[in-house]
């Protein structure tokens, strides 16, 4: 069945979600437009924010701003290729990232620490942190986010990539990933517009590695993509747009990108949804904060950090996103399954350059990996 979403452009899927939840823009200006416009216009005081979905409600930057008498300028990405994108614009004042502050999965982490984009943290600034749970007080332990004793990144959520299904279409869970591809479910299939993780998702699937895909196992990951094209109805980029097709389109099931996220939304929108990690195990991420070489104001940053390592923050993340926080354990665990911790992956703008030509349709006899 043909796609029957177009794919948004970075800066309509970053207006439509603003629009949905009020989390701010891409464009600076938007932003400001919906911070107090009292606030002081010294660059000191202005915290560049670039974030995910829910991470910054409007409450929560409102406290922040108030507290400290500074604007924060929130800015929103759907992707990792989104969030590298961003990353890749220069301040022509700084000559650095146009960011003071991020949040970034531990991959992307490594990989902007490995560039030296990215400033160790000051510990003594970030008095919540202690309070973490044991594992993430083990930061040696964490892939990527320390280096030589220094911490340059600090967790914040974590989620696995599990499968969410509409009990009223599907009696019985769902145990393998393989449903993705179930022909009688034609049509009734939601998926994530994103590279990275839908071949690692395809991988999976036949049993090989979700992050090296060795050489002769291409092909045959692409191919399986594009029967996954055929049998979906539509890609999503953002929590919220996701939400929205399941229940257009009475999706029957969805590979769910943002993990119980997305269960949340659609629970509170009063769908009757299950969710399952499925025998093969689901991709998970573990997002942190961390603050750009070259922010304007490192000791604001880091402020912005520990406010939102704060319980309270935590307890807003969780209670409105569905999203575990670092200083609880979450109330609901999977049932069964392994959760595969994101890794670097072997090839990334090869997966993107396939990725962008199967969505757009392009015939299987021409997708040469």
């Amino acid at each position: 069945m043909p796609i029957s979403t177009t794919r948004r452009s970075v800066w309509q899927a970053g207006l439509a979600q603003a629009c949905a939840v009020g989390l701010g823009t891409w464009a600076a200006a938007s932003a400001r437009a919906q911070q107090n416009l009292h606030r002081t216009s010294d660059p000191a005081k202005t915290l560049r924010v670039l974030a995910w979905p829910g991470y910054a409600d409007p409450d929560v930057v409102k406290a922040f701003e108030a507290r400290e008498g500074a604007r924060v300028e929130l800015s929103i990405v759907g992707s990792d290729e989104v969030l590298r994108q961003r990353l890749s614009l220069v301040d022509p004042v700084t000559g650095g990232p146009l960011f003071d502050v991020l949040a970034a999965n531990t991959v992307e982490i490594q990989r902007l620490r490995e560039l030296n984009m990215l400033a160790p943290l000051a510990l003594s600034g970030l008095p919540h942190a202690a309070a973490q749970l044991p594992r993430f007080l083990r930061r040696e332990a964490i892939p990527g986010i320390t280096d030589g004793g220094r911490v340059y990144a600090m967790p914040y959520t974590y989620a696995e990539m599990g499968l969410i299904f509409d009990r009223r279409q599907i009696s019985t869970p769902p145990v393998s990933v393989e449903a993705l591809w179930d022909p009688a479910l034609q049509g009734r299939v939601l998926a994530f517009d994103g590279s990275t993780h839908s071949f690692s998702l395809a991988a999976m699937a036949q049993g090989l590695s979700p992050f090296q895909i060795d050489a002769t196992h291409w092909g045959r990951v692409t191919q399986r993509l594009v029967a996954l094209r055929r049998n979906v109805r539509g890609f999503y980029s953002l929590p919220e747009e996701s939400a929205e097709m399941f229940r257009r389109h009475r999706v029957a099931l969805m590979f769910a990108n943002y993990g119980r996220q997305q269960l949340k939304l659609l629970q509170d929108q009063g769908m009757d949804v299950g969710y399952v990690v499925p025998r093969e195990g689901a991709l998970a991420w573990l997002d942190c904060w961390a603050i750009t070489r070259q922010a304007r104001n490192p000791e604001l940053a880091t402020r912005w950090v520990n406010h939102l390592l704060s319980l309270d923050s935590g307890r807003l993340l969780t209670r409105r996103q569905g999203l575990a926080n670092t200083l609880e354990e979450p109330a609901g665990v999977p049932a069964s399954g392994r959760l595969v911790w994101l890794e670097p992956v072997e090839d990334e703008p090869r997966r993107g350059r396939l990725w962008q030509r199967i969505i757009a349709g392009e015939r299987p006899e021409r997708l040469v990996a």
